[in-house]
């Protein structure tokens, strides 16, 4: 009796050690896959940045790198709009003084880079205000 229970005792820690071992072997690979995917971000991060760097009229490029914004004309009405860099209501339109009186969200779908986000917002207000605004939300 006394050997079956050392034998069953013997297994059970066999069994927890190897499912130990499994465990911390799928989160090592788990980890490696982040650092993967984490690594492949970051480059489509820089790329986009560098796309929409190099589709800012001067003055664009200029404000965008003291603030993080850059103000863009709608084709339609002429109003001005701030792109702000942020993934979510990162679109203001501005009032003649430089007052926010209203916040858009709209975008290309898909989980895209900042960068590409905020280029195709840039280029929607400037080709297509109305086509822009009449997917997007607003805010206040």
């Amino acid at each position: 009796m006394f050997l079956d229970d050392l034998l069953l005792i013997g297994g059970c820690t066999l069994l927890g050690l190897c499912i130990i071992v499994i465990v911390l072997g799928l989160a090592e690979c788990a980890h490696r896959y982040d650092i993967r995917v984490a690594g492949r971000r970051h480059t489509a991060e820089k790329k986009s940045g560098i796309l929409l760097n190099e589709w800012l009229s001067p003055s664009q490029l200029l404000q965008y790198r003291q603030h993080g914004t850059f103000d863009v004309t709608g084709s339609h009405s002429g109003k001005r709009y701030r792109i702000r860099c942020e993934r979510q209501m990162n679109v203001d339109e501005l009032d003649e003084t430089g007052r926010r009186t209203a916040r858009w969200c709209f975008g290309p779908e898909g989980d895209l880079p900042l960068g590409d986000i905020m280029l195709a917002q840039k280029l929607a207000l400037e080709l297509d205000e109305q086509g822009a605004l009449a997917v997007a939300n607003r805010g206040h």
